[in-house]
């Protein structure tokens, strides 16, 4: 169902049964709630933000890819991406990624 790059991929998917309003059921799927991992990865580098940078330009540079952001994020046990560069000078870990 989603990209094997996803912080979805692993995640189940569920169903469940509503009425509509004609009074008929119909399934609904849903994708489950994603718990942020135990950090057991191994740190590369910590970042400095400096002024305006963002993530996903972080996350390029490093990882190659800045839709792998949310990587960084599960390094640093925050589900914000903004909560990592909002403040300057903030040390980011940047983490390899699990395989």
């Amino acid at each position: 169902m989603f990209d094997p790059t996803s912080r979805y991929y692993n995640i189940e998917v569920g169903t469940m049964t509503v009425t509509d309003s004609d009074g008929l059921p119909r399934e609904i799927r849903f994708v489950k709630r994603r718990f942020i991992p135990p950090n057991d990865s191994t740190t590369l580098v910590e970042h400095t933000v400096t002024q305006g940078e963002r993530l996903d330009n972080i996350t390029a540079r490093y990882l190659g890819d800045p839709t792998q952001f949310w990587r960084v994020c599960d390094a640093n046990n925050v589900i914000q991406p903004n909560e990592l560069t909002d403040i300057i000078g903030t040390r980011i870990k940047i983490a390899l990624p699990k395989l």
